[in-house]
């Protein structure tokens, strides 16, 4: 046996269909009760139960109790960055699913990624921020630059506040529509804050997709864009 994570057992564990849909009904950062997870997956409450143990198991999941409720989420964003590079390899090789309605162009152009903004805007904003230097990349890598703090402090984000937390600042995650990065970390949630504070867009219901008014896609290109 080879030395080395053992990614096979996460691969089963995301690999099962019933799983899967489980997982990504929690990929907007959001908690969900066992009862409706089982409804995400299709599956009986007893079904679901058993999925739910190996998911804890496995260390894809967190538990929290509320009252008598017990409420599953994604175990972190590093859980949620690996579902969104899944989703981008299952986008690309295929077989996709088909669904009915509009939803789909919407969740390309911007949705929630656990706790920032991804689609179309997210890689753009990232774009930008890199071509003007508010952003620096280092291979893989992705910081702030020594003008970056006081960009974000002109739009109401004070990025010394992240440097109490235990999160990376940036991190750039693969994006499965675009199939370019995106921006996350500590900054990237900031960002999707102030987005639906200012309620420059809304999210869209049973739906990851996050829906711009007129007015709000110009605030934000304002602030993120230009």
């Amino acid at each position: 046996m080879r030395d080395g994570p053992d990614i096979s057992r996460i691969a089963n564990l995301v690999g099962d269909p019933a799983r899967a849909n489980m997982l990504t009904a929690l990929m907007d950062g959001g908690a969900l009760t066992a009862s409706e997870l089982a409804l995400e997956a299709g599956v009986t409450a007893q079904t679901a139960s058993s999925h739910l143990g190996k998911l804890m198991e496995g260390g894809l999941l967190s538990l929290a109790a509320q009252g008598r409720h017990r409420y599953y989420s994604l175990a972190g964003p590093q859980v949620a960055a690996m579902l969104e590079s899944i989703t981008g390899v299952a986008a690309a090789v295929g077989p996709k699913r088909t669904r009915p309605g509009p939803r789909e162009a919407v969740m390309r152009e911007a949705r929630i990624c656990y706790d920032h903004l991804a689609g179309e805007h997210a890689v753009a904003m990232l774009d930008g921020f890199l071509a003007r230097g508010v952003l620096v990349a280092d291979g893989d890598e992705i910081r702030l630059s020594k003008s970056g703090p006081s960009h974000f402090a002109a739009v109401g984000i004070d990025t010394e506040a992240f440097r109490k937390q235990r999160r990376p600042i940036c991190r750039a995650c693969l994006d499965w529509s675009v199939r370019r990065s995106h921006l996350a970390g500590a900054l990237g949630a900031a960002i999707l804050d102030k987005i639906i504070a200012e309620k420059w867009a809304r999210r869209e219901a049973e739906s990851r997709a996050i829906v711009f008014s007129p007015k709000g896609k110009m605030a934000f290109e304002k602030a993120f864009l230009a």
